[in-house]
């Protein structure tokens, strides 16, 4: 089951941290979740999911960046999030997407017990500016059922910034 807004309102400070909170980010049944003005790419021509990928860190300045089709950017969001007790889950707003950015269309699914700040996969099909602080995304919460083992130290786990794939963990 899905929480309304005044339900996330509700259990704020509690089972879920939103910070900074603004009560204009929240909607019926979801919180708005905003751009921060870091981006990183990855720069090498081939990826390799054994190993740690080279990447270049970028600014989004306040008058914007271009992104360019067919190319992942990796940004993350301002507010830092931490949930107990529901799933939180994030998913692109429909005005973002209907620009041609999708912003997390996979790994939207989040973790009980998750804290730190999204990292936010962005592709554009179309050239697109974006700018820091714009509300990008969407966070909502599934109730859960059932005993669970909280989520506590996973590989992205109370992180601070942008985080590239560390799937080569996996192989270690």
């Amino acid at each position: 089951m899905l929480l309304s807004g005044e339900e996330i309102t509700k259990h704020l400070d509690n089972n879920i941290v939103i910070s900074p909170y603004n009560p204009s980010q929240l909607n019926p049944n979801s919180y708005n979740l905003r751009l921060s003005d870091e981006l990183m790419v990855y720069s090498g021509d081939i990826l390799d999911m054994k190993k740690a990928n080279p990447v270049e860190r970028m600014t989004i300045p306040e008058e914007g960046i271009l992104l360019e089709p067919n190319k992942l950017y990796l940004g993350r969001t301002v507010e830092y999030t931490k949930t107990d007790n529901f799933v939180p889950m994030l998913e692109g707003r429909s005005s973002v997407g209907r620009l041609g950015l999708f912003v997390h269309v996979t790994a939207g699914f989040g973790d009980v017990g998750f804290a730190g700040y999204w990292t936010l996969e962005m592709y554009c099909i179309h050239p697109i500016r974006i700018y820091p602080d714009v509300e990008i995304c969407q966070i909502y919460y599934h109730t859960l059922e059932g005993d669970y083992v909280k989520y506590d130290s996973g590989k992205y786990q109370n992180n601070v910034g942008v985080q590239p794939s560390l799937l080569y963990k996996d192989f270690e």
